[in-house]
């Protein structure tokens, strides 16, 4: 071997060796930061958090023996900055009622489609694993945080047919007690262009949910591109043109204890278009509120930060929580 090149190869492995004696002895410190005020849960709800979302999510992380080892407490660094951006349990008193509500829920969702605690950490921390015992500890949390439901009032529709595909949003609309009218007017767009899309009255209902800690029941309506799509099963990825619309209303109860619907509160779409919503993985997301049907967001940002944050647990399934009716394929 050429002398030169010997002596190339020998600074390089130099090189290499303090480099990686950097990463040891030059790493980044996490911080303990003060505790303002933690989440005040039942004992068996608080043993889930601490256990699975704690070292991230709070300001009393613990490191294991391996996160001091070679890149490790780079990752873990990044990953607990981001952690305790998004939901920082020991800072739980500097939101409101309905903001740590919101906040749970998406912990819930992101636990019960496997998405946190991240699956390389369950592997090495084999105790934040989430049975279904844990996940329904932190639904009943949720549910007696949430505020009573309302008495029933005249006119509200009834919910208990909701399962069939026979209901409609327009059904129930038109039943609500303070449905929008939106009928000979005009509504602002979405801050990022989406305009508002009134027709979606007459899409096809694919599949019904309830917000637990909103105390809303949902409803999920296709166009017919997604209709289509589901009866062909091409599902994963969803075609372009299809499109969702999510209407919400609060939920009231009667005298018999059976839940309706109450006030109208909001109405969401999600549009697949790969090349015009390439920068929210393929999905345009508009939300308007309340009967005056204002635009959700302060400016289109709210579409990242926000909506698809949402829906990354299920990025696997086309980031499409909705599991659709068996819908039969319609003859031509």
């Amino acid at each position: 071997m050429n002398k030169h090149l010997r002596k190339g190869l020998l600074y390089v492995g130099v090189a290499g060796a303090a480099g990686l004696a950097g990463l040891y002895f030059v790493r980044p410190q996490i911080g303990h930061p003060p505790i303002t005020g933690d989440i005040a849960a039942p004992a068996e709800v608080e043993s889930v958090l601490r256990r699975a979302c704690y070292d991230c999510h709070s300001n009393e992380t613990h490191l294991a023996w391996f996160d001091h080892i070679g890149p490790a407490p780079w990752i873990v660094s990044r990953d607990v900055r981001a952690g305790r951006a998004a939901m920082n349990f020991s800072h739980w008193d500097r939101l409101n009622d309905a903001q740590r509500s919101g906040k749970l829920f998406e912990a819930l969702n992101q636990m019960q489609f496997g998405a946190m605690p991240p699956p390389s950490y369950a592997s090495l921390h084999p105790e934040a694993k989430i049975s279904d015992q844990d996940l329904a500890a932190l639904r009943n949390y949720l549910v007696a945080l949430t505020p009573a439901l309302a008495a029933n009032t005249a006119g509200a529709a009834s919910t208990s047919s909701a399962s069939s595909t026979q209901v409609t949003a327009a059904t129930l609309e038109s039943s609500s007690p303070k449905a929008p009218t939106d009928a000979k007017r005009d509504v602002a767009p979405s801050p990022n262009g989406i305009g508002y899309q009134p027709d979606y009255k007459n899409w096809e209902t694919i599949s019904v949910s309830d917000r637990v800690d909103l105390g809303q029941t949902r409803v999920i309506l296709g166009n017919d591109v997604a209709v289509k799509a589901i009866a062909d099963k091409r599902t994963n990825p969803w075609p372009d043109g299809t499109a969702f619309a999510k209407v919400a209303w609060s939920q009231v109860t009667d005298a018999e204890g059976n839940v309706h619907t109450g006030d109208f509160k909001t109405v969401g779409f999600m549009i697949k278009d790969a090349r015009q919503y390439a920068s929210t993985s393929g999905w345009g997301f508009a939300r308007w509120h309340g009967e005056e049907l204002k635009p959700f967001g302060q400016d289109a940002s709210f579409a990242g930060t926000e909506c698809l944050n949402c829906h990354k647990p299920m990025e696997k399934y086309d980031f499409v929580f909705t599991a659709p009716f068996n819908l039969a394929k319609k003859q031509p």
